[in-house]
């Protein structure tokens, strides 16, 4: 099993359940609370929350659309999903279920906005995924999904040393959210627009964090996607490869004995056509 197939991609999710977004870095938060405010979600309105992990797009959603609205997090992973169905179970109109972000098997025409923050790069076949949630829109409700854009290349070498212990599919899968339609802003518009929403935009921003020790980046790299990469190195091979990460972070430190990572995100947005725009779209 690899992270390029669903199951995969849960079993890793499911065993960093317990740490995820939990290690005193302020990572997944940050980045889904600015995709969130690109989207606007309003009072009353009802909203979905695509690959939610632990919550951090679907809380910020909850808060906006208000008691009088409805929240929906979906995720693949059954531990995310009772962890975060856990968070939420004192709000009355938020919900968590597992389900595939490639087929959530919702009602058409169901929700005001859609939401997925740094899910898509991980979907075998990320056009069809984007089609199948625009399906899931009101005539002009928005859609938004969080890739990655520029990454910070000092990090370049740490990466490499898990290189030669990833499987060919997995070194795909981890590397496709910087090829292919994630290379560039038009590359990820590219995809909404293809999918017939309209008013597609990107905002960029940037996601800076700082890791005390070295300890705390081996801890918050095992704690969410790139946990994969960890556990693809052979057990007796792990403390090694540990011991070379914690050499080349030794020369990123800050002045301040800090560990500095900044992370160019992409935001891309569009809004599914007026009844009558979608009529002309297929006709």
């Amino acid at each position: 099993m690899t992270m390029s197939e669903p199951a995969g991609v849960a079993g890793v999710f499911d065993r960093a359940g317990d740490s995820y977004d939990a290690v005193g870095v302020e990572w997944f938060g940050p980045i889904a609370q600015g995709l969130v405010r690109e989207l606007r979600p309003a009072q009353g309105e009802r909203a979905l929350d695509v690959g939610c992990g632990r919550g951090a797009a679907l809380l910020p959603l909850a808060a906006a659309v208000g008691p009088t609205g409805h929240a929906l997090g979906i995720d693949l992973s059954p531990r995310m999903v009772e962890a975060t169905a856990l968070d939420v179970r004192d709000l009355g109109h938020v919900e968590v279920r597992v389900a595939d972000a490639s087929a959530p098997g919702l009602r058409p025409a169901s929700y005001d906005v859609v939401a997925s923050s740094l899910v898509l790069f991980f979907l075998p076949d990320p056009a069809a995924a984007v089609g199948g949630w625009r399906d899931l829109l009101v005539p002009g409700g928005r859609l938004g999904v969080a890739t990655f854009g520029a990454h910070d290349e000092r990090w370049a070498a740490v990466d490499t040393l898990f290189a030669p212990y990833l499987p060919k599919a997995m070194l795909g899968a981890l590397t496709r959210g910087r090829s292919g339609p994630f290379a560039s802003d038009e590359g990820v518009e590219a995809l909404l627009s293809g999918a017939g929403l309209t008013d597609v935009r990107t905002v960029r921003r940037r996601a800076d964090v700082a890791f005390s020790s070295p300890e705390q980046w081996h801890d918050f790299s095992w704690s969410h996607g790139q946990r994969a990469r960890w556990e693809a190195v052979p057990p007796d091979r792990r403390e090694q490869v540990r011991q070379q990460a914690f050499g080349l972070l030794d020369d990123l430190d800050d002045p301040d004995g800090r560990i500095s990572f900044s992370q160019e995100v992409r935001y891309t947005l569009g809004r599914r056509p007026q009844r009558h725009r979608i009529a002309a779209l297929t006709t």
